[in-house]
């Protein structure tokens, strides 16, 4: 029989794990607006994330014997200012600073509702702190693994594990991203006018990346990983409620949930990938699929000419609206297509033009689209080239150089679920070569 100190100690434990888990969510939840408005407040994302992380040790110390507070949120704000005022008053040089932040704590403290305190400014905090993450500055990678850091709030275990990236790697990201934020003097801010363009489509180019690494997993043993899907379209969703005018902000969350309103259908019983024209589209997603068009009307309703993210809505808005793949409208998806290549154009724009081309006027004719790409030196280990090239030659009953094309295909890609596809295909195509 257990003593009664036995059984305290349980109880203190369980209260203890409780609290723990209590204060997971809540760091969740608060952390991008928390590192946002301190970042605001000292003009640096490192130190910000710092203070951030002294709050919440702070709140691992008290909350499980005080328990946690009714406003947890403005607490841990509350905390982390009472840290920066420490922080600034030892930089004689940010005197003015201090001066600022101190009246802010003096009212905090004086009873204001801290809740209202920090949701006044908490939509221009989150937009600056999404514009300074993805600064172009940065090297692509660096922009990505800090944004899920400290707009998504995830761990660089969980970073690297979405990427299939060392743990020391990731770290080592972030941490050279903080320091080149720092040596290049950016500021903590929303842009405006000519800039606010070229910084806008930095974020949209991150949220997009990564989105597409949860969507179609470039290497692993898995073909999708939903959680960077829902973390993508999250940063999306919260950026259009930020930027409601930015038309192409829409237009990226209308991709987004039309794409993800596919993942239960994208894969088979085993994990196995299922193409978009072999999917079982009763398991879409149609409350997603409501919100991509909802999302795409936004888009169009804002009068600015389509860009690039909307026109890409358009075009999977076309296979949403298709009760079945031979009722999808490819020569307006060619024409979309067209549309997304006058503005953003690109070899991979191309691959996915001869596609479409291919379906709505004969694989012969997507053929030809796709040879005029073989020569190209950036699509030379681009493994989609020959898939593509394999489909369209399969078509036309050229088996045997369809089996070659899906070979080297499954050679190129580093994810195992979509090598095993492409071998099945090869292996589909040399069947045919011999009955043929």
């Amino acid at each position: 029989m257990r003593s009664p100190s036995t059984r305290a100690r349980e109880g203190a434990l369980a209260v203890a794990t409780e609290a723990n888990r209590a204060i997971e969510a809540i760091w969740r939840i608060e952390s991008a607006r928390l590192i946002a408005g301190l970042a605001r407040i000292v003009g640096d994302i490192g130190t910000a994330e710092e203070l951030a992380q002294d709050a919440l040790v702070a709140a691992l110390e008290q909350w499980p014997a005080s328990g946690v507070p009714e406003k947890p949120g403005a607490w841990l704000m509350s905390t982390a200012k009472h840290r920066a005022t420490d922080l600034i008053r030892r930089r004689k040089t940010l005197e003015r600073k201090y001066e600022e932040l101190g009246r802010d704590v003096e009212r905090d403290q004086g009873g204001t509702d801290l809740d209202t305190a920090i949701d006044e400014d908490v939509g221009d905090d989150l937009l600056g702190l999404i514009f300074m993450a993805c600064h172009p500055v940065l090297s692509t990678d660096a922009r990505v693994a800090l944004t899920l850091r400290v707009l998504g709030g995830l761990t660089t275990e969980e970073i690297a594990r979405g990427f299939l990236v060392p743990v020391s790697s990731i770290a080592q990201r972030i941490v050279r991203a903080k320091r080149t934020l720092t040596e290049a003097h950016v500021r903590f801010e929303v842009p405006s006018g000519p800039e606010r363009s070229a910084r806008l489509a930095s974020v949209l180019e991150v949220i997009y990346l990564i989105f597409n690494e949860g969507y179609a997993a470039t290497a692993g043993e898995d073909w999708i990983r939903p959680s960077l899907c829902e973390e993508a379209l999250r940063l999306g969703r919260i950026l259009a409620e930020l930027a409601p005018t930015e038309s192409e902000v829409h237009g990226l969350v209308a991709l987004m949930e039309i794409h993800a309103s596919r993942l239960r259908a994208r894969v088979g019983p085993s994990g196995e990938p299922v193409l978009l024209l072999d999917q079982d589209r009763s398991r879409w997603d149609h409350l997603l699929i409501s919100r991509g068009l909802a999302a795409l009307e936004r888009a169009e309703r804002l009068g600015a000419a389509m860009g690039p993210y909307a026109l890409q809505g358009a075009i999977a808005a076309c296979h949403a609206r298709a009760a079945t793949a031979a009722e999808t409208d490819w020569p307006r998806i060619v024409a979309l297509y067209d549309a997304v290549a006058q503005l953003a154009p690109s070899p991979v724009v191309e691959l996915n033009r001869a596609v479409a081309v291919g379906m709505a006027f004969g694989p012969a004719a997507g053929l030809e689209l796709v040879d005029a790409l073989v020569p190209e030196p950036s699509l030379k280990s681009y493994h989609l080239l020959p898939a593509v090239r394999g489909d369209l030659l399969r078509k036309l009953g050229r088996s045997e150089e369809a089996r070659a094309e899906f070979e080297r295909a499954a050679s190129l890609t580093e994810n195992a679920r979509e090598r095993e596809l492409l071998k099945r295909r090869a292996a589909e195509c040399a069947a045919e070569g011999m009955t043929g």
